[in-house]
Protein backbone atom coordinates (compact mmCIF):
# COMPACT_ATOMS: atom_id res chain seq x y z
CA UNK A 1 0.00 0.00 0.00
CA UNK A 2 1.23 3.53 -0.74
CA UNK A 3 2.11 5.67 2.20
CA UNK A 4 1.68 9.38 2.77
CA UNK A 5 5.35 10.39 2.59
CA UNK A 6 6.50 11.32 -0.93
CA UNK A 7 9.94 10.12 -2.04
CA UNK A 8 12.15 12.47 -4.04
CA UNK A 9 11.34 10.99 -7.47
CA UNK A 10 7.73 10.13 -6.73
CA UNK A 11 6.58 13.71 -6.96
CA UNK A 12 3.10 15.09 -7.69
CA UNK A 13 4.34 16.55 -10.96
CA UNK A 14 5.68 13.18 -12.14
CA UNK A 15 2.38 11.51 -11.26
CA UNK A 16 0.48 14.11 -13.28
CA UNK A 17 2.82 13.56 -16.27
CA UNK A 18 2.37 9.78 -16.08
CA UNK A 19 -1.40 10.02 -16.04
CA UNK A 20 -1.50 12.68 -18.78
CA UNK A 21 0.59 10.52 -21.11
CA UNK A 22 -1.40 7.35 -20.40
CA UNK A 23 -4.72 9.09 -20.98
CA UNK A 24 -3.56 10.65 -24.25
CA UNK A 25 -2.21 7.34 -25.57
CA UNK A 26 -5.42 5.36 -25.05
CA UNK A 27 -7.74 8.15 -26.19
CA UNK A 28 -5.67 8.76 -29.33
CA UNK A 29 -5.97 5.09 -30.31
CA UNK A 30 -9.74 5.20 -29.66
CA UNK A 31 -10.08 8.35 -31.76
CA UNK A 32 -7.81 7.23 -34.60
CA UNK A 33 -9.67 3.94 -35.13
CA UNK A 34 -13.23 5.04 -34.42
CA UNK A 35 -14.53 6.14 -37.82
CA UNK A 36 -13.16 3.15 -39.70
CA UNK A 37 -14.24 0.72 -36.98
CA UNK A 38 -17.86 1.89 -36.78
CA UNK A 39 -18.29 1.92 -40.57
CA UNK A 40 -16.51 -1.34 -41.36
CA UNK A 41 -17.70 -3.49 -38.45
CA UNK A 42 -20.84 -1.80 -37.12
CA UNK A 43 -22.24 -0.41 -40.41
CA UNK A 44 -22.76 3.05 -38.93
CA UNK A 45 -24.31 5.84 -40.97
CA UNK A 46 -24.18 9.56 -40.20
CA UNK A 47 -27.14 9.20 -37.85
CA UNK A 48 -25.43 6.63 -35.60
CA UNK A 49 -22.05 8.38 -35.51
CA UNK A 50 -23.81 11.68 -34.72
CA UNK A 51 -25.63 10.07 -31.80
CA UNK A 52 -22.44 8.44 -30.56
CA UNK A 53 -20.55 11.76 -30.60
CA UNK A 54 -23.43 13.49 -28.80
CA UNK A 55 -23.40 10.81 -26.12
CA UNK A 56 -19.64 11.28 -25.80
CA UNK A 57 -20.09 14.97 -24.98
CA UNK A 58 -22.78 14.48 -22.30
CA UNK A 59 -20.31 13.48 -19.51
CA UNK A 60 -18.29 16.59 -20.29
CA UNK A 61 -21.37 18.76 -19.82
CA UNK A 62 -22.02 16.95 -16.51
CA UNK A 63 -18.42 17.26 -15.26
CA UNK A 64 -19.59 19.48 -12.38
CA UNK A 65 -20.97 16.31 -10.72
CA UNK A 66 -17.41 15.34 -9.84
CA UNK A 67 -17.75 17.51 -6.73
CA UNK A 68 -20.43 15.20 -5.35
CA UNK A 69 -18.30 12.10 -5.89
CA UNK A 70 -15.55 13.84 -3.92
CA UNK A 71 -17.80 13.59 -0.88
CA UNK A 72 -16.95 9.87 -0.91
CA UNK A 73 -13.51 9.59 -2.54
CA UNK A 74 -10.23 11.50 -2.26
CA UNK A 75 -9.41 13.57 -5.34
CA UNK A 76 -6.16 11.76 -6.16
CA UNK A 77 -7.86 8.37 -5.82
CA UNK A 78 -10.75 9.46 -8.04
CA UNK A 79 -8.36 10.74 -10.74
CA UNK A 80 -6.61 7.36 -10.84
CA UNK A 81 -9.97 5.55 -10.93
CA UNK A 82 -11.11 7.79 -13.79
CA UNK A 83 -7.97 6.92 -15.74
CA UNK A 84 -8.67 3.21 -15.20
CA UNK A 85 -12.34 3.66 -16.22
CA UNK A 86 -11.24 5.29 -19.46
CA UNK A 87 -9.00 2.31 -20.12
CA UNK A 88 -11.86 -0.11 -19.47
CA UNK A 89 -14.09 1.74 -21.94
CA UNK A 90 -11.38 1.75 -24.62
CA UNK A 91 -10.47 -1.92 -24.04
CA UNK A 92 -14.11 -3.00 -24.41
CA UNK A 93 -14.79 -0.93 -27.53
CA UNK A 94 -13.56 -3.56 -29.98
CA UNK A 95 -15.52 -6.33 -28.25
CA UNK A 96 -18.96 -4.87 -29.09
CA UNK A 97 -19.11 -3.99 -32.81
CA UNK A 98 -22.76 -2.97 -32.83
CA UNK A 99 -24.65 0.25 -32.08
CA UNK A 100 -25.75 -0.25 -28.47
CA UNK A 101 -22.44 -1.81 -27.51
CA UNK A 102 -20.54 1.14 -28.95
CA UNK A 103 -22.86 3.65 -27.31
CA UNK A 104 -22.30 1.94 -23.96
CA UNK A 105 -18.50 1.66 -24.20
CA UNK A 106 -18.29 5.26 -25.44
CA UNK A 107 -20.19 6.54 -22.41
CA UNK A 108 -17.96 4.47 -20.08
CA UNK A 109 -14.85 5.84 -21.75
CA UNK A 110 -16.20 9.40 -21.76
CA UNK A 111 -17.17 9.43 -18.07
CA UNK A 112 -13.63 8.38 -17.17
CA UNK A 113 -12.07 10.81 -19.65
CA UNK A 114 -14.03 13.89 -18.57
CA UNK A 115 -13.76 13.19 -14.85
CA UNK A 116 -10.03 12.66 -15.28
CA UNK A 117 -9.56 15.88 -17.26
CA UNK A 118 -11.42 17.86 -14.60
CA UNK A 119 -9.38 16.34 -11.77
CA UNK A 120 -6.06 16.67 -13.62
CA UNK A 121 -6.58 20.42 -13.86
CA UNK A 122 -7.73 20.65 -10.25
CA UNK A 123 -4.80 18.67 -8.84
CA UNK A 124 -2.27 20.61 -10.91
CA UNK A 125 -3.53 23.90 -9.50
CA UNK A 126 -3.63 22.52 -5.94
CA UNK A 127 -0.29 20.69 -5.84
CA UNK A 128 1.92 23.22 -7.66
CA UNK A 129 2.66 26.82 -6.81
CA UNK A 130 1.44 29.66 -9.01
CA UNK A 131 4.80 30.30 -10.67
CA UNK A 132 5.38 26.63 -11.53
CA UNK A 133 1.84 25.71 -12.65
CA UNK A 134 1.99 27.15 -16.23
CA UNK A 135 5.32 25.39 -16.85
CA UNK A 136 3.95 22.12 -15.47
CA UNK A 137 0.82 22.40 -17.64
CA UNK A 138 3.05 22.96 -20.67
CA UNK A 139 5.02 19.82 -19.81
CA UNK A 140 1.77 17.88 -19.44
CA UNK A 141 0.70 19.00 -22.91
CA UNK A 142 4.08 17.89 -24.23
CA UNK A 143 3.65 14.48 -22.56
CA UNK A 144 0.22 14.17 -24.18
CA UNK A 145 1.64 14.98 -27.59
CA UNK A 146 4.51 12.51 -27.24
CA UNK A 147 2.07 9.80 -26.13
CA UNK A 148 -0.26 10.61 -29.04
CA UNK A 149 2.64 10.33 -31.49
CA UNK A 150 3.40 6.88 -30.10
CA UNK A 151 -0.30 5.97 -30.36
CA UNK A 152 -0.52 6.98 -34.02
CA UNK A 153 2.62 5.00 -34.85
CA UNK A 154 1.22 2.01 -32.93
CA UNK A 155 -2.04 2.18 -34.91
CA UNK A 156 -0.21 2.36 -38.24
CA UNK A 157 2.09 -0.54 -37.38
CA UNK A 158 -0.79 -2.58 -36.00
CA UNK A 159 -2.91 -2.17 -39.11
CA UNK A 160 -0.39 -1.94 -41.95
CA UNK A 161 2.40 -4.23 -40.72
CA UNK A 162 1.02 -6.62 -38.12
CA UNK A 163 -2.51 -6.77 -39.62
CA UNK A 164 -4.09 -6.80 -36.18
CA UNK A 165 -7.83 -6.74 -35.70
CA UNK A 166 -9.40 -3.57 -34.27
CA UNK A 167 -10.36 -5.48 -31.14
CA UNK A 168 -6.72 -6.22 -30.29
CA UNK A 169 -5.66 -2.61 -30.86
CA UNK A 170 -8.41 -1.29 -28.61
CA UNK A 171 -7.66 -3.92 -25.99
CA UNK A 172 -3.94 -3.07 -25.89
CA UNK A 173 -4.62 0.69 -25.65
CA UNK A 174 -7.15 0.21 -22.85
CA UNK A 175 -4.89 -2.11 -20.87
CA UNK A 176 -2.13 0.51 -21.16
CA UNK A 177 -4.25 3.06 -19.29
CA UNK A 178 -5.39 0.49 -16.75
CA UNK A 179 -1.76 -0.48 -16.15
CA UNK A 180 -0.74 3.16 -15.72
CA UNK A 181 -3.54 3.59 -13.17
CA UNK A 182 -2.25 0.57 -11.23
CA UNK A 183 1.27 2.06 -11.24
CA UNK A 184 -0.09 5.42 -10.12
CA UNK A 185 -1.96 3.75 -7.25
CA UNK A 186 0.82 1.44 -6.04
CA UNK A 187 4.01 3.38 -6.74
CA UNK A 188 3.04 6.90 -5.71
CA UNK A 189 2.17 8.10 -2.21
CA UNK A 190 -1.03 9.89 -1.27
CA UNK A 191 -0.11 13.52 -1.62
CA UNK A 192 -1.65 15.84 0.97
CA UNK A 193 -4.08 18.57 -0.01
CA UNK A 194 -2.85 21.96 1.12
CA UNK A 195 -6.41 23.24 1.44
CA UNK A 196 -9.62 21.30 2.08
CA UNK A 197 -11.86 21.61 -0.97
CA UNK A 198 -15.49 22.70 -1.00
CA UNK A 199 -17.80 19.78 -1.76
CA UNK A 200 -20.57 21.89 -3.26
CA UNK A 201 -21.02 23.60 -6.61
CA UNK A 202 -19.25 26.96 -6.48
CA UNK A 203 -20.25 29.88 -8.73
CA UNK A 204 -18.74 33.21 -7.73
CA UNK A 205 -19.44 36.57 -9.33
CA UNK A 206 -15.79 37.55 -9.11
CA UNK A 207 -14.86 34.58 -11.36
CA UNK A 208 -17.08 35.83 -14.19
CA UNK A 209 -14.16 36.59 -16.53
CA UNK A 210 -12.75 33.09 -16.07
CA UNK A 211 -16.17 31.60 -16.88
CA UNK A 212 -16.51 33.78 -19.99
CA UNK A 213 -13.05 32.89 -21.27
CA UNK A 214 -13.75 29.21 -20.62
CA UNK A 215 -17.03 29.30 -22.56
CA UNK A 216 -15.41 31.07 -25.50
CA UNK A 217 -12.57 28.55 -25.39
CA UNK A 218 -15.11 25.76 -25.84
CA UNK A 219 -16.59 27.52 -28.85
CA UNK A 220 -13.12 28.00 -30.36
CA UNK A 221 -12.41 24.26 -29.91
CA UNK A 222 -15.44 23.33 -32.02
CA UNK A 223 -14.27 25.53 -34.92
CA UNK A 224 -11.03 23.55 -35.04
CA UNK A 225 -12.24 20.04 -34.18
CA UNK A 226 -15.44 20.02 -36.25
CA UNK A 227 -15.34 22.57 -39.03
CA UNK A 228 -11.66 23.09 -39.86
CA UNK A 229 -11.16 19.32 -40.11
CA UNK A 230 -14.33 18.94 -42.19
CA UNK A 231 -13.14 21.69 -44.54
CA UNK A 232 -9.88 19.83 -45.16
CA UNK A 233 -11.85 16.82 -46.38
CA UNK A 234 -14.80 18.44 -48.15
CA UNK A 235 -13.11 21.37 -49.87
CA UNK A 236 -9.60 20.05 -50.43
CA UNK A 237 -10.17 16.30 -50.64
CA UNK A 238 -7.74 15.29 -47.88
CA UNK A 239 -7.85 11.55 -47.25
CA UNK A 240 -7.69 9.78 -43.90
CA UNK A 241 -3.93 9.34 -44.29
CA UNK A 242 -3.48 13.06 -44.98
CA UNK A 243 -5.45 14.03 -41.88
CA UNK A 244 -3.48 11.52 -39.80
CA UNK A 245 -0.22 13.09 -41.01
CA UNK A 246 -1.49 16.55 -40.06
CA UNK A 247 -2.35 15.30 -36.57
CA UNK A 248 1.07 13.68 -36.29
CA UNK A 249 2.78 16.91 -37.36
CA UNK A 250 0.68 18.89 -34.86
CA UNK A 251 1.72 16.64 -31.99
CA UNK A 252 5.40 16.56 -32.98
CA UNK A 253 5.56 20.35 -32.95
CA UNK A 254 3.45 20.62 -29.80
CA UNK A 255 5.65 18.19 -27.87
CA UNK A 256 8.51 20.68 -28.31
CA UNK A 257 6.57 23.93 -28.16
CA UNK A 258 4.11 23.41 -25.28
CA UNK A 259 6.67 23.54 -22.43
CA UNK A 260 8.10 26.73 -23.92
CA UNK A 261 4.65 28.28 -24.08
CA UNK A 262 4.19 27.38 -20.40
CA UNK A 263 7.42 29.22 -19.57
CA UNK A 264 6.35 32.16 -21.76
CA UNK A 265 3.07 32.48 -19.82
CA UNK A 266 4.93 32.22 -16.51
CA UNK A 267 7.39 34.96 -17.54
CA UNK A 268 5.16 37.31 -19.55
CA UNK A 269 1.74 36.86 -17.99
CA UNK A 270 -1.64 35.56 -19.01
CA UNK A 271 -2.92 38.72 -20.66
CA UNK A 272 -0.06 38.91 -23.17
CA UNK A 273 -0.21 35.19 -23.97
CA UNK A 274 -3.97 35.14 -24.52
CA UNK A 275 -3.80 38.36 -26.54
CA UNK A 276 -1.30 36.68 -28.86
CA UNK A 277 -3.56 33.62 -29.16
CA UNK A 278 -6.73 35.51 -30.01
CA UNK A 279 -5.07 37.90 -32.46
CA UNK A 280 -3.65 34.82 -34.18
CA UNK A 281 -7.08 33.13 -34.24
CA UNK A 282 -8.75 36.18 -35.79
CA UNK A 283 -6.23 35.94 -38.63
CA UNK A 284 -6.49 32.14 -38.97
CA UNK A 285 -10.30 31.95 -38.87
CA UNK A 286 -10.59 34.80 -41.37
CA UNK A 287 -8.10 33.06 -43.66
CA UNK A 288 -10.06 29.79 -43.39
CA UNK A 289 -13.04 31.60 -44.91
CA UNK A 290 -11.20 32.50 -48.11
CA UNK A 291 -8.33 30.02 -48.53
CA UNK A 292 -8.41 28.07 -51.80
CA UNK A 293 -4.92 26.48 -51.78
CA UNK A 294 -4.61 23.06 -50.11
CA UNK A 295 -1.10 23.49 -48.69
CA UNK A 296 -1.99 26.90 -47.24
CA UNK A 297 -5.11 25.43 -45.62
CA UNK A 298 -2.94 22.69 -44.10
CA UNK A 299 -0.50 25.31 -42.77
CA UNK A 300 -3.39 27.23 -41.19
CA UNK A 301 -4.66 24.00 -39.63
CA UNK A 302 -1.29 23.30 -38.02
CA UNK A 303 -0.96 26.89 -36.78
CA UNK A 304 -4.51 26.71 -35.38
CA UNK A 305 -3.60 23.62 -33.35
CA UNK A 306 -0.43 25.20 -31.97
CA UNK A 307 -2.42 28.06 -30.42
CA UNK A 308 -4.27 25.53 -28.24
CA UNK A 309 -1.33 25.50 -25.82
CA UNK A 310 -1.98 29.17 -25.06
CA UNK A 311 -5.17 28.08 -23.26
CA UNK A 312 -2.88 27.30 -20.31
CA UNK A 313 -3.17 31.03 -19.66
CA UNK A 314 -6.87 30.74 -18.76
CA UNK A 315 -6.21 28.10 -16.09
CA UNK A 316 -3.14 29.97 -14.82
CA UNK A 317 -5.21 33.16 -14.50
CA UNK A 318 -7.83 31.31 -12.45
CA UNK A 319 -5.08 29.83 -10.25
CA UNK A 320 -4.01 33.36 -9.31
CA UNK A 321 -7.46 34.73 -8.46
CA UNK A 322 -9.11 31.67 -6.89
CA UNK A 323 -9.77 30.86 -3.29
CA UNK A 324 -7.68 27.66 -2.87
CA UNK A 325 -10.73 25.83 -1.46
CA UNK A 326 -12.70 26.55 -4.68
CA UNK A 327 -10.36 24.84 -7.13
CA UNK A 328 -11.88 21.33 -7.29
CA UNK A 329 -15.49 22.52 -7.55
CA UNK A 330 -14.66 25.33 -9.97
CA UNK A 331 -12.69 22.98 -12.25
CA UNK A 332 -15.78 20.83 -12.66
CA UNK A 333 -18.02 23.83 -13.24
CA UNK A 334 -15.60 25.27 -15.80
CA UNK A 335 -15.45 21.96 -17.68
CA UNK A 336 -19.25 21.96 -17.87
CA UNK A 337 -19.30 25.58 -19.09
CA UNK A 338 -16.71 24.70 -21.73
CA UNK A 339 -18.93 21.87 -22.98
CA UNK A 340 -22.04 24.04 -23.37
CA UNK A 341 -20.45 25.22 -26.60
CA UNK A 342 -19.77 21.60 -27.62
CA UNK A 343 -23.52 20.98 -27.56
CA UNK A 344 -24.64 24.25 -29.22
CA UNK A 345 -21.99 25.25 -31.77
CA UNK A 346 -21.86 22.10 -33.97
CA UNK A 347 -25.64 22.12 -34.47
CA UNK A 348 -26.07 25.84 -35.16
CA UNK A 349 -22.95 26.25 -37.25
CA UNK A 350 -23.68 22.98 -39.07
CA UNK A 351 -26.90 24.54 -40.36
CA UNK A 352 -24.99 27.71 -41.29
CA UNK A 353 -22.41 25.57 -43.12
CA UNK A 354 -25.09 24.37 -45.55
CA UNK A 355 -25.55 27.97 -46.68
CA UNK A 356 -22.03 29.38 -46.38
CA UNK A 357 -18.93 27.61 -45.00
CA UNK A 358 -17.11 30.95 -45.11
CA UNK A 359 -19.70 32.43 -42.74
CA UNK A 360 -18.90 29.74 -40.17
CA UNK A 361 -15.25 30.78 -40.05
CA UNK A 362 -16.04 34.50 -40.09
CA UNK A 363 -18.33 33.88 -37.12
CA UNK A 364 -15.38 32.11 -35.50
CA UNK A 365 -13.25 35.20 -36.14
CA UNK A 366 -15.88 37.34 -34.40
CA UNK A 367 -15.81 34.96 -31.42
CA UNK A 368 -12.01 35.29 -31.34
CA UNK A 369 -12.42 39.09 -31.27
CA UNK A 370 -14.79 38.76 -28.31
CA UNK A 371 -12.23 36.54 -26.58
CA UNK A 372 -9.54 39.13 -27.30
CA UNK A 373 -11.63 41.82 -25.63
CA UNK A 374 -12.13 39.57 -22.60
CA UNK A 375 -8.41 38.74 -22.40
CA UNK A 376 -7.55 42.44 -22.28
CA UNK A 377 -9.52 42.65 -19.02
CA UNK A 378 -7.01 40.39 -17.26
CA UNK A 379 -4.73 42.49 -15.00
CA UNK A 380 -0.96 42.31 -15.30
CA UNK A 381 -0.91 40.90 -11.77
CA UNK A 382 -4.26 39.18 -11.14
CA UNK A 383 -5.05 38.28 -7.55
CA UNK A 384 -8.06 37.86 -5.25
CA UNK A 385 -9.84 41.21 -5.12
CA UNK A 386 -8.20 42.34 -8.37
CA UNK A 387 -9.62 39.84 -10.86
CA UNK A 388 -10.15 42.26 -13.77
CA UNK A 389 -8.92 45.65 -14.90
CA UNK A 390 -12.46 46.93 -14.21
CA UNK A 391 -11.57 46.77 -10.51
CA UNK A 392 -9.23 49.29 -8.96
CA UNK A 393 -5.81 47.76 -8.32
CA UNK A 394 -4.91 47.22 -4.65
CA UNK A 395 -2.32 49.53 -3.16
CA UNK A 396 1.13 48.01 -2.77
CA UNK A 397 2.75 47.74 0.64
CA UNK A 398 5.08 50.57 -0.26
CA UNK A 399 2.29 52.95 -1.34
Amino acid sequence: MPNDTPNAWRSPELLLLLMAGAMAASFSVWQALLNNFVVEQASFTGAEIGLLQSLREVPGFLAFTVVFVLLLVREQTLAIAALALTGIGVALTGQFPHAWGLYTTTVIMSVGFHYYETLQQSLTLQWLDKARAPIAMGLQMSARSIASIGAFIFVWLGIEVLRLDYAWLYLFAGVLSIGAAVVARLMFPRFPQKTAQHKTIILRRRYWLYYALTFMGGARRQIFVVFAAFMMVERFGFGAGDIALLFLLNHIINSWLAPRIGRFISDWGERRALTLEYVGLVVIFSAYAFVDIAWLAAALYVADHLFFAMAIGIRSYFHKIADPADIASSSGVAFSINHIAAVIIPVLFGILWLTSPAAVFLAGAIMALISLGLARLIPDDPQPGFETTLIEAPLSENS
